[in-house]
């Protein structure tokens, strides 16, 4: 058992459907060499669990006509995390916000079609009275694309 609670089948079926994401139990039962019920049942468990949380397209940003990118740092008001949630929830590109411990408060990852629509973003941020400061960092290139099959498969420690 991993310390996921994840045994070697279930990271089996999930990397299967990393690397087939449009195949279907039964293709997945015979890609990991298991009966399609046990497959079947895995991916139930995993969706019960919240392991599995979709499966959406992944999609290219640039691609779909969005290459400019930042990550901006929010310092906000003491208490505000609930309004400025709804705030950033309300803007089309902040496409993820976190909340965080350090020096600034949320860090959101942006997306807009060109500097000027960054700014855009940028400027209905700085607007919100639950947001102090803003600092945006420019995002230049993907070196490691958002992943998670390489800690899942990471043995437990003995």
């Amino acid at each position: 058992m991993r310390a996921t609670g994840l045994d070697d089948l279930d990271v089996a079926i999930l990397a299967e459907l990393r690397s087939h994401p449009r195949a279907g139990v039964l293709e997945l039962s015979r890609l990991t060499k298991v009966a399609r019920a046990t497959v079947q049942a895995r991916m139930q468990r995993m969706e019960a669990r919240g392991v599995i949380t979709g499966y959406g397209p992944d999609i290219d940003l640039d691609a779909a006509g969005f290459p400019v990118q930042a990550f901006v740092t929010l310092e906000i008001a003491q208490g505000a995390l609930d309004e400025v949630r709804h705030e950033l929830e309300s803007i089309p590109g902040v496409l993820e916000a976190y909340a965080t411990s350090g020096s600034g408060d949320v860090i959101c990852r942006v997306a807009a079609r060109d500097n000027s629509g960054l700014q855009g973003i940028l400027l209905t941020m700085n607007r919100s009275h639950s947001i102090a400061r803003t600092t945006s960092v420019m995002i230049l290139s993907i070196l490691v694309p958002p992943r998670a099959m390489p800690l899942l498969a990471t043995p437990a420690p003995q």
